[in-house]
């Protein structure tokens, strides 16, 4: 049995010529299609709505996933219907939230759009579970990978707490330049904020020079100019300068301040993903590491038995 969007892909009518479709047509019923299976296959309840007596749609309704993702309706039954429109990253963006689609169904949708994913997800295919055990290992150095965007892909417990509460941090906001310019944590732990978000500025403008296309970067870029006049302010003297190894300090929450050598290790092209680390630069601050690590492990045992808890309350 061949399903309507294989037999709209072998052959489209046109009067009497048929013709064979096109790659981006194929991709419209492909992507339609996935949408109405996943709509047709999450229940109100799953998120928040109320089914009532009389539904007779199997999941949720198409104006409901409109209201949930913020787009009109007859705009998304378009959608569903194959049509040719142009749909955005911000709105794929609100489709996958809406319909609690997991990594792989969200980037298997950002390719039927033929769109890059902008926001990072918790886990990164690009990290290899060696490099997560290296991470750990490193501890208590603080350690992070980063790409070339400044996301943070994945960190152990002395950098989550490096600068501020990571975990505390939504994925898609785990971004250096983000949380530089609008995190006030973040901001309080730096020692010369003024001069390292200036400097962040113009090692971002070098960095976007290779991705100037790019609607990631691009939606980056506007998100920082929208939240921060600071780094407008910065952003307009259009300064440059390569990513370099040097000495930092921190005004850590927990330990106090902490002089540490920062290194780019590049796990790739120059341009791509690297593991980011933080060696003690004395041992006064070698010992707020390990004290640093010390509240990093009573974090986790805390959130541990938070969870133990909440699993014994709902199945009481």
């Amino acid at each position: 049995m061949t399903t309507m969007v294989q037999e709209t892909a072998a052959v489209v009518e046109t009067g009497r010529t048929a013709r064979a479709a096109p790659a981006s047509e194929i991709r419209r019923y492909e992507l339609a299609a996935f949408l109405r299976h996943r709509r047709e296959h999450i229940t109100p309840e799953q998120v928040g709505l109320v089914r009532g007596r009389r539904r007779r749609t199997p999941g949720l309704r198409r104006e409901e996933v409109a209201h949930l993702s913020a787009v009109g309706v007859t705009w998304y039954t378009w959608l569903e219907q194959a049509r040719d429109i142009q749909v955005s990253v911000q709105v794929l963006d609100a489709l996958a939230r809406a319909l609690l689609l997991d990594a792989s169904e969200r980037a298997h949708l950002f390719n039927l759009a033929g769109a890059v994913d902008p926001a990072p997800g918790a886990h990164c295919p690009s990290v290899t579970e060696a490099q997560r055990a290296l991470l750990e290992q490193l501890e208590p150095i603080p350690a992070c990978i980063q790409n070339s965007r400044y996301d943070i892909l994945a960190f152990n417990r002395t950098y989550g707490l490096l600068l501020c509460d990571l975990d505390a941090v939504p994925p898609a906001d785990r971004n250096c330049m983000v949380l530089c310019y609008t995190h006030p944590d973040w901001q309080s732990s730096l020692v010369r904020p003024e001069e390292t978000m200036r400097l962040m500025a113009a090692k971002f403008r070098a960095s976007m020079a290779g991705h100037l296309g790019e609607p990631a970067w691009k939606m980056l870029l506007k998100r920082l100019t929208a939240e921060s006049a600071a780094f407008r302010e910065a952003w307009e003297r259009h300064e440059v300068v390569s990513a370099r190894s040097k000495r930092k300090q921190f005004r850590n929450a927990h330990v106090g301040l902490l002089s540490l050598d920062h290194t780019d290790l590049w796990l790739g092209p120059h341009d791509g993903p690297r593991m980011v680390t933080y060696a003690p630069a004395d041992e006064g601050s070698r010992a707020g590491l390990d004290r640093l690590l010390a509240v990093a492990r009573e974090r986790e045992r805390e959130r541990g038995a938070e969870r133990e808890h909440g699993r014994e309350r709902g199945a009481a």
